[in-house]
């Protein structure tokens, strides 16, 4: 088998199964393949911009799934799209005039951050916060720094949404419908700037697909998010503890 051919699957097997994980919790995988890219080798800004579109074919499968099956709230979800798909090009475009060391750094605040939010975010739902100027400020603020960083956003406003007090499935199937929105944007900012790897891009977006609908399947049928989450935040502290021992050099 060819060095070449063992390269593309390589990342076809790593993108399907953190897409199908990451589906599972309603989030998009680019905040795990970003990080796992980069410390693969691949540039920065390049893991950035394929993250992104991944994110966007995941999703886009996941919320024409739930479309159809009636259950996507596209009211509830209509501010975090307009503000989501306003600020997420803005981070993209800022992002190249931040020194990559802080941009790294920037992706291992959102790393811990997201993955405590999703480990200890659970409460009662007593208050149902609905206003919709916090959830245009949420998505606002939230799509600065994931443009800025590469990734979706949906990791983050997870959590803050099940803090809000909205139920767990209804901000997942939400967070899917508002992502392609957010990244797309996101990826053709990126495009102007980072040279690109079309074949590789190929190549995971049809194992981002894959995971995408067997991850919203298996969510929808199977499984309680809650698991699915803590596995997910789990997965985020060790990725953020691998990308700061390579930013302090440190070698195990």
């Amino acid at each position: 088998m060819s060095p070449e051919l063992i390269h593309y699957g390589l990342y076809f097997l790593l993108t399907l199964a953190l897409s199908t994980l990451f589906a599972m919790g309603g989030v998009g995988s680019a905040i795990a393949l970003v990080p796992t890219f980069t410390m693969m080798g691949m540039p920065f800004n390049l893991a950035k911009a394929i993250g992104l579109f991944i994110n966007s074919a995941s999703t886009i499968t996941a919320s024409i799934m739930n479309f159809f099956r009636g259950v996507l709230d596209i009211k509830f979800a209509l501010p975090l799209v307009i503000s989501i798909m306003i600020a997420t090009p803005i981070g993209a475009w800022m992002s190249q005039y931040v020194p990559k060391e802080i941009v790294e750094w920037m992706l291992v605040a959102f790393l811990i951050v997201s993955a405590f939010l999703l480990l200890f975010s659970h409460r009662e739902t007593k208050v149902v916060y609905d206003k919709a100027w916090v959830l245009y400020v949420i998505g606002g603020s939230v799509g600065i720094v994931s443009g800025m960083i590469g990734v979706g956003g949906g990791s983050l406003i997870m959590p803050l949404l099940i803090l809000l007090g909205f139920d767990a499935k209804k901000a997942a199937y939400a967070i899917s419908f508002v992502i392609p929105f957010s990244t797309l944007g996101a990826f053709a900012t990126y495009l102007s700037f980072v040279k690109m790897d079309w074949l590789l891009l190929a190549d995971v977006t049809v194992a981002a697909i894959i995971g995408g609908y067997l991850g919203d399947r298996i969510l929808h049928y199977n499984l309680t998010a809650g698991q699915v989450k803590k596995l997910i935040g789990v997965l985020l502290l060790i990725l953020s503890a691998k990308m700061i021992a390579k930013l302090l050099h440190i070698t195990f």
